[in-house]
């Protein structure tokens, strides 16, 4: 083969790169079925996270290291001739380990008071940490009828640690192996 084609062929298996889309390539992490309900006196929001559990992250599950997934949430009230007024500003964590002796796995979930749920399902286990149910954003009452609001939500996966000691060093480094894009629903209350 010439050089002329080794370097076509190249080229078309750096642009099959390229254009390949992200979930060919590996898993994405990303939210689904984002939905806001009401109870008489509160704001609700369910969510799933999907593609969060890499091969990289099952295996180091397995391996004895605990992973967390951390949910951002956040409710501003769109004003028209000012800024937006931010008025919930949350962080969810769930975090999972194996326990190799009792083969079975923990889950914390902050907004569920960290209490720990045990399962020898590694499905099971997936399920509680993908999932947000039920969760209470605000008080209806801290909310205006009639006007506009804007939900932004993102989750960052696999969270990497560093010794303590390298952490003050190495502060331009991102903590986070994965991160969600952004995700904005508009509504009216």
């Amino acid at each position: 083969m010439g050089s002329m084609a080794r370097h076509m062929v190249c080229g078309m298996l750096a642009l099959l790169l390229v254009w390949c889309p992200a979930t060919a390539r590996g898993q994405t992490p990303a939210l689904n079925r984002i939905t806001l309900a009401n109870t008489n006196d509160d704001l609700l929001l369910y969510l799933t996270l999907e593609g969060s559990f890499s091969e990289k992250i099952k295996r180091s599950i397995l391996d004895g290291s605990p992973a967390s997934f951390v949910f951002i949430i956040r409710l501003k009230e769109v004003r028209d001739l000012w800024f937006d007024r931010t008025i919930a500003d949350l962080t969810v964590v769930h975090t999972i380990r194996y326990e190799n002796a009792n083969r079975q796995f923990v889950v914390r979930r902050s907004w569920q008071g960290n209490q720990p749920e045990v399962t020898p399902s590694f499905e099971q286990a997936q399920e509680w940490m993908n999932q947000i149910e039920n969760f209470r954003i605000l008080p209806l009452r801290r909310m205006d009828k009639g006007s506009q609001y804007q939900l932004f939500t993102r989750a960052e996966v696999s969270k990497k640690t560093l010794p303590w000691n390298l952490q003050n060093y190495l502060f331009f480094m991102s903590y986070w192996d994965e991160t969600t894009d952004w995700y904005i629903i508009d509504f009216t209350y």
